[in-house]
């Protein structure tokens, strides 16, 4: 069994895929994308499976991947936004090293945009990321080893950050 050298969680839009393969290279390590493993197991897009299946199945499915990933991945993982929300997934990442990716809302809207197919950010995008975040940020400080502010830095600063707040070394 293999455990990743970093776990990225954070909000839609915080950078966690285009940081974790910044890390990724950084660390000479694999990258993977629970995301993109729910893609391919179910075959389509993540907001045709919410909107077709809805988010009780996209999240069995999540948690599936992220499960799978975290026992047979050692490199770079980002877990999906809501992720944290499955308190399996939670005891799962606890004693790893989880770096949540923070992201304000003005940040956010600049980053995610109003029209971009994000199924849980449809309707009053700036309200929905107000909601979304009031009840993750708990869930993402809970499993963190270190939180990185992503408000204002580049992606590259930011996997700079990581490796600092986590004492990695590159390669």
């Amino acid at each position: 069994m293999s455990t990743p050298v970093v776990v990225l969680v954070g909000p839609p839009g915080a950078g966690k895929s285009t940081v974790g393969r910044l890390l990724a290279e950084r660390l000479g390590a694999a990258y993977r994308d629970t995301d993109d493993d729910v893609v391919a197991t179910a075959g389509k897009p993540i907001a045709d499976l919410f909107l077709d299946d809805g988010e009780a199945y996209f999240r069995e499915l999540e948690e599936a991947a992220v499960r799978a990933a975290l026992t047979g991945h050692d490199g770079v993982l980002a877990l999906g936004g809501g992720a944290v929300l499955s308190a399996a997934t939670r005891q799962l990442l606890a004693g790893l090293p989880v770096a949540y990716l923070e992201l304000g809302v003005a940040a956010a809207v600049k980053r995610v945009g109003l029209d971009a197919p994000r199924p849980l950010l449809t309707v009053n995008p700036r309200k929905q990321w107000r909601d979304l975040m009031d009840q993750r940020r708990p869930l993402y400080t809970e499993v963190a080893r270190a939180v990185v502010s992503t408000d204002e830095r580049g992606p590259e600063e930011v996997a700079r950050a990581v490796l600092d707040a986590l004492e990695l070394k590159q390669v």
